[in-house]
């Protein structure tokens, strides 16, 4: 990557007419310059040592936070008071499949329930025919010392979905939350369940954040998750542990499914959230996930067959959801799966492209789309900001010559503000899809448009935005978080166009609150439901800021990493703030966006509370 790139400035800044070294050396040694140094001088050392020594850096860093994080005795005992005085106080009923578990595992899992601050709850074990007679020995060893335990040995059996149903037929609580036979539940788990009952008693579905425990006891790849992002949850079983629900729900329809082990939670999540009226995350460490030789923890390799249920479970809810496409497994990826949605009908699609001169650049863009582009119904509408250059209409000339029924260009010599050239374009889009995209970029498949549409189409999506990388290979965008670096960024910039990110987050699609509208499309339809861009938001943030009001409507936004082009980087406009006029106004604009956001950048939900807001690499927050 370009250092300049790296440390934020302008590559317009870098040219001859324009070279500063005085601008260089007045932002190397500014707050924002020596952040950018330092978080470099991270990453080359983050790099050395992982290469050197093969340490997991992002394992350090959690150990750290787990120090200053988990909940000490002292607040244990704060809150074994505090729960006294929690006005509703459901049964929860902990359901328990047993088959052959490590015994010391097994006491510990049990124990850990025992551990427990909030005191109602009734722990429903159901034995699968353990070949270990001294499973059920400890079991009724245990059911002997607490009333609180309940149990059913099976007298054949029939893996774990069945174990599960008997162990839900035991259940008597109002919730049930699911625990593995050889994982723990903190202290408080429990009590941080029914406490968000307590402050929301319309709640049917709660999940936590999760780690996992390996055979020494260390903890290890905390997992912060989003509040829920169905998108996410389509592409893998993020949700997992720690997890409790209305039992009424699992009732109505049905309990786990035989046949679907290995996925069977996934699968019954898949079909209790259609039932939900609310689900709610709690941004806590509550489960420990244990790892060992035979574990899905471990590995999905372990158990193939999980696959195969998965895909199952996907393919289930799209016929229950009237939805057609097919499910994929991604090799590479074990518990992630894509979706391709068929495309019911190819309605035209208009690319809207704003430009100032820059002949060459748009050139290239416009080029690259009619030579690969195989969508059948499109066309372009390049945007004249006031161009002055013979090349620049030259070559509108020649594209008008060569494509006169799906390229035009029209004229708007306004004061440059994208937002009004946006709207202004979209009032002469034929299309019923609007796609976004900058002059500065350049597409590198035949199938980017259908892609998109694959995911525009659905009613439940808002911005569909893709992947961006530099020229060098390295990802420029892959989504936005809102808070990041102060306002709104982009995540992982500057990592290798293979690296899988995050719990494979540039891997998969996901949900984020925004995404660039460098390359961005949306439902005309629903571009007019929100009234378009916001023109007081002329330069920086309006496509967050559009992004957040189709959010504000209900929908999802959605990033996909199926689709690739090459962005560099707002080479047409240089400098958003280079003047002190410009940089008065990205105040401004800096201010507004705060003011009508500001819940968003205090609480991205599609981002977790404990990540950073100063590194995008979904580091954790120390």
């Amino acid at each position: 990557m370009k250092f300049y790139k790296y440390l934020g400035v302008s590559s317009n800044s870098w040219t001859k007419d324009n070279r500063s070294f005085y601008r260089i050396f007045k932002f190397i040694f500014s707050i924002r310059g020596q952040k950018r140094l330092w978080s470099l001088f991270v990453k080359i050392f983050i790099f050395l040592i992982r290469k050197i020594t093969g340490i997991n850096v992002r394992n350090l860093h959690y150990k750290k936070w787990a120090k200053q994080n988990f909940i000490t005795k002292k607040q244990l005992l704060i809150l074994k008071e505090k729960q006294k005085e929690l006005s509703y106080r459901p049964l929860i009923s902990i359901v328990l499949p047993v088959y052959d578990p490590p015994e010391n595992f097994f006491i510990e899992c049990i124990e850990s329930v025992i551990n427990q601050i909030y005191t109602n709850w009734e722990l429903c074990i159901a034995d699968d025919v353990s070949p270990n007679e001294n499973i059920r020995k400890i079991i009724k060893s245990y059911a002997e010392k607490d009333k609180r335990i309940k149990y059913v040995f099976r007298t054949e059996n029939g893996h774990i979905s069945a174990a599960s149903n008997s162990a839900i037929e035991i259940a008597t609580g109002e919730y049930l939350a699911l625990l593995d036979h050889d994982d723990l539940i903190t202290p408080d788990a429990l009590y941080e369940n029914v406490l968000a009952l307590n402050n929301d008693r319309e709640i049917d579905f709660l999940y936590s954040d999760e780690d996992k425990i390996n055979e020494k006891g260390q903890f290890l790849d905390g997992h912060f998750k989003p509040d829920f992002c169905p998108d996410n949850f389509l592409s893998r079983n993020y949700i997992c542990h720690f997890s409790v629900i209305r039992t009424s729900i699992i009732k109505e329809i049905g309990g786990f499914r035989i046949g679907l082990e290995g996925s069977q939670d996934y699968d019954i999540f898949l079909r209790a959230i259609e039932k939900c009226k609310k689900i709610h995350h709690i941004p806590k460490m509550l489960y420990h996930w244990r790892i060992h030789s035979e574990s899905t923890a471990l590995n999905m390799d372990t158990k193939p067959y999980a696959t195969l249920a998965a895909v199952k479970a996907l393919e289930d809810t799209l016929t229950r959801r009237n939805i057609k496409g097919k499910v994929e497994s991604i090799d590479e990826l074990p518990g992630f799966y894509k979706i391709k949605y068929d495309i019911e009908t190819y309605k035209k699609v208009s690319i809207i492209i704003p430009s100032k001169n820059m002949a060459e650049l748009t050139n290239t863009c416009i080029k690259s789309i009619f030579n690969l582009t195989k969508y059948p119904d499109f066309e372009v509408i390049l945007i004249n900001n006031n161009s002055d250059e013979n090349t620049f209409f030259e070559m509108v000339k020649k594209w008008e010559q060569k494509e006169p029924n799906r390229f035009k260009c029209i004229t708007d010599n306004g004061d440059f503000n994208f937002s009004r050239l946006i709207n202004n374009a979209a009032k002469e889009a034929k299309g019923d899809y609007l796609l976004l995209l900058n002059n500065d970029t350049e597409v590198t498949q035949p199938d980017w448009i259908s892609l998109l549409v694959e995911q525009a189409q659905r009613e439940s999506i808002g911005a569909v935005g893709v992947r961006l990388l530099y020229k060098n290979e390295t990802i420029q965008h892959a989504g936005v978080i809102i808070g990041l670096r102060g306002i709104a960024g982009h995540p992982f910039v500057g990592a290798d166009k293979n690296e899988p990110g995050y719990f494979n987050y540039l891997k998969s699609v996901n949900n984020f609150s925004a995404v660039t509208a460098a390359c961005l499309m949306v439902r005309k339809r629903c571009f007019d439901e929100v009234n378009g861009f916001s023109e007081d938001l002329a330069i920086e943030f309006n496509d967050v800021d559009f992004c957040l009001k189709l959010k504000e409507k209900g929908y999802n936004n959605i990033f996909t990493p199926e689709i690739t082009l090459y962005h560099y980087e707002s080479i047409s406009r240089g400098h958003p703030h280079k003047t002190k006029e410009s940089y008065e106004k990205h105040l401004k604009e800096n201010k507004l966006f705060k003011d009508r956001w500001q819940k968003y950048i205090d609480h991205d939900p599609c981002y977790n509370k404990h990540l950073s807001l100063e590194y995008d690499d979904f580091r954790v927050k120390l």
